[in-house]
């Protein structure tokens, strides 16, 4: 039997010979059957699809400066550069969202020969963004041009004694002097194309126009780049590179405007249009309540370094252990607005690298600093500054007075004295007799000294007499003073920052509390690194150290980095620790690295070589509207654009 779908004029018919009543029902049954088909449909729909991210879109985030070298040769000397190499080329190695480092254009590596040699087999069809083929003679350019002193490559120290050895088109091995746990991470270098650099002398590399115009194998290429009359880069634009190797990006475009001060950012941001930012200093604002915050942590410390050289009080441990004891961390991440968690007791940050916490942690304790330095000799005086007074045992005094004709030992030590200066006594005639020679020599030195010596007792001239005055500074010229008076005193050197200034400000009241003075003296960086840092004069330095994914304090705490261009900027020297830092940077094995350093750490503590403060971590400000950012570790700033390939604006719904 055949059923067919009612007619229009058989619909009509049979509406014809229903009651009023009987159509109201009719009618209601109806509604109810297409809602529920509707609904069940709907329902089915959104249970058999799913939610994911779609290509378009663009994304434009401000920052303070400009680029300089869009080159990864020369990028770690600029924020901005490193940025935009993380977007715009590729290296070898690069890190994932968990800070692991991982293949980018490898497909895969062997380390051999207990980690002397790495040899790593490229992708296939690897190409630049102009379309030519990335190849293993490309790696090799990026790395000999590294290792030219005359291209000045601040990478190079990274890359001396390494040998880059051609074994086909797409395996290329390196040869290192001797075993490196991390050496991996010198392999996230970004590498350029040498068919782009070669015609390009190493001395003119920083001066080639091929700077800012980049061509690199990574996710995003540079699209246009704005300059204002002045040459100034005011904003440039990238989009999504068709040759890239990797997962091809959703966001179409991202763009960026640069600006030379913090309240044009401000603004900028206030005006709208704006999709992301950074601020090195918070001060909340409405108009950020339409940007999600985004935290990353990054693995460096701020910390003060004690300098023993330049200061007799912080060679003594004691003195150094009562800073420790002497300062609240609480107080001065409290003032910062940063989370207490960002406190930072050791320098291999444990928390970050999954070591074990130190067993001894300077807790603030302002009696137990004082005691210490009661105990280290540092009593308080009538100045309210702490000192320690040194007895010294002098090896020869002038006890009596000396005239013309006097004889013996004393005269004797008087010419040997006098005679060290030749503008004072030229003849230099040493035979224990005061004679007019002798005579005469006092005089010039009465008068050299003539505020100590003559100007008390109203006198023009020097007498030739040696009496309790002229006595007391032979003394101490010749022999020294009986007692050397230490002061708690310091200088504090900084950078002419903010926050810097406000955490060095906190550290003075509270090292006041002790007995200490500090002076702060503050510097542009450029300064403070050419005429502070590099020759070490400063007592206590306020500074930061990055260190990379893979932990390795060696340039920071081996006796070797000491002097420029090591980064001990405590000057720090234990044999042991030495040893520790040694075998840790050529064992392979993260389990006995781990041992190592965590050796290191109890034993570095102890010897107080500095006030360990805090972490500061990166906060990134974007915009609700994007997804598919992961918080995580990050190495520096610029490995916030880690997985950019995922983040979207768009979405849409696909079939599960």
């Amino acid at each position: 039997m055949n059923y067919h779908w009612p007619s229009k004029s058989q619909w009509r018919q049979f509406f014809k010979i229903l009651s009023k009543e009987e159509k109201i029902i009719f009618s209601l049954f109806l509604f109810l059957f297409l809602g529920s088909f509707i609904f069940l449909s709907i329902n089915f729909y959104f249970k058999k699809t799913e939610i994911q991210p779609a290509e378009g879109g663009s994304f434009v985030e401000v920052v303070i400066g400009q680029p300089r070298f869009i080159n990864p040769i020369f990028a770690p000397a600029n924020d901005i550069d490193r940025d935009l190499t993380e977007l715009i080329f590729s290296g070898l190695m690069k890190y994932d969202s968990e800070g692991k480092i991982i293949p980018d254009l490898v497909k895969d590596y062997q380390i051999l020969d207990d980690g002397k040699i790495y040899e790593f087999n490229l992708k296939e069809n690897l190409s630049w963004q102009d379309g030519q083929p990335l190849t293993v003679d490309d790696v090799i350019f990026t790395i000999e041009t590294i290792q030219n002193p005359e291209t000045k490559s601040p990478l190079r120290p990274s890359w001396l004694g390494v040998k880059a050895e051609k074994i086909s088109d797409s395996k290329i091995g390196l040869e290192l002097r001797g075993p490196s746990s991390i050496f991996l991470e010198n392999l996230t270098l970004k590498i350029i194309p040498k068919h782009i650099w070669e015609n390009v002398s190493p001395q003119n590399f920083p001066l080639s126009f091929f700077n800012l115009k980049p061509i690199g194998s990574g996710p995003y290429q540079l699209k246009n780049l704005v300059q204002d009359k002045e040459g100034k880069i005011t904003s440039l634009d990238l989009i999504r590179n068709p040759h890239y190797h990797g997962k091809t990006p959703n966001l179409q475009q991202i763009s960026f405007q640069f600006f030379e001060q913090e309240e044009d950012l401000l603004k900028a941001i206030k005006d709208g249009k704006i999709d992301g930012f950074s601020l090195s200093s918070i001060n909340f604002n409405e108009a950020w309540l339409k940007f999600n915050l985004y935290s990353f942590s990054l693995p460096r410390y701020f910390a003060v370094f004690f300098n023993p050289k330049e200061s007799k009080a912080l060679a003594e441990r004691e003195v150094r252990q009562a800073l420790n004891y002497g300062t609240n961390k609480k107080e001065i991440v409290r003032e910062m607005s940063i989370p207490e968690k960002a406190i930072v007791d050791s320098p291999i940050l444990p928390e970050i690298y999954g070591f074990n916490r130190p067993s001894k942690i300077y807790q603030f304790d302002l009696e137990k600093a004082k005691l210490l330095l009661e105990k280290a000799g540092f009593l308080e005086v009538q100045t309210g500054i702490r000192e320690k007074v040194i007895k010294k045992e002098l090896a020869f005094q002038f006890k009596g007075n000396l005239t013309f004709g006097s004889r013996g030992k004393e005269v004797e030590e008087l010419q040997k004295c006098l005679a060290r200066d030749k503008e004072i006594y030229p003849d230099a005639e040493i035979n224990g007799y005061f004679g007019p020679k002798t005579k005469e020599a006092v005089i010039r030195f009465q008068e050299k000294y003539r505020e100590e010596i003559l100007k008390p007792f109203e006198l023009e001239k020097g007498t030739g007499e040696v009496r309790k005055a002229t006595r007391d500074k032979l003394n101490e010229v010749c022999f020294g003073k009986p007692e050397e008076k230490i002061p708690l005193k310091f200088s504090l050197a900084t950078v002419n920052q903010p926050r810097l200034i406000v955490i060095s400000n906190l550290l003075k009241s509270q090292w006041q509390a002790l007995g200490a003075e500090v002076e702060i003296k503050t510097y542009d960086i450029s300064t403070l690194e050419k005429e502070i840092i590099k020759p070490r004069n400063y007592s206590l330095l306020l500074f930061g150290e990055v260190l990379g994914m893979i932990p390795d304090p060696f340039p920071f705490w081996h006796s070797s980095q000491k002097k420029d261009p090591g980064l001990n900027l405590a000057l720090y020297e234990n044999k042991e620790c030495d040893k520790l830092l040694e075998e840790a940077r050529q064992n392979l094995d993260e389990g006995k690295r781990k041992e190592l350093l965590e050796k290191f750490q109890e034993i570095l503590i102890e010897d107080a070589p500095a006030v360990f403060l805090y972490n500061p971590g990166y906060l990134y400000f974007v915009s609700k509207e994007i997804r598919g950012i992961k918080e995580g570790i990050i190495a520096e700033p610029s490995q916030r654009f880690i997985g950019i390939e995922d983040w979207y604006l768009k979405t849409k719904r696909v079939w599960r």
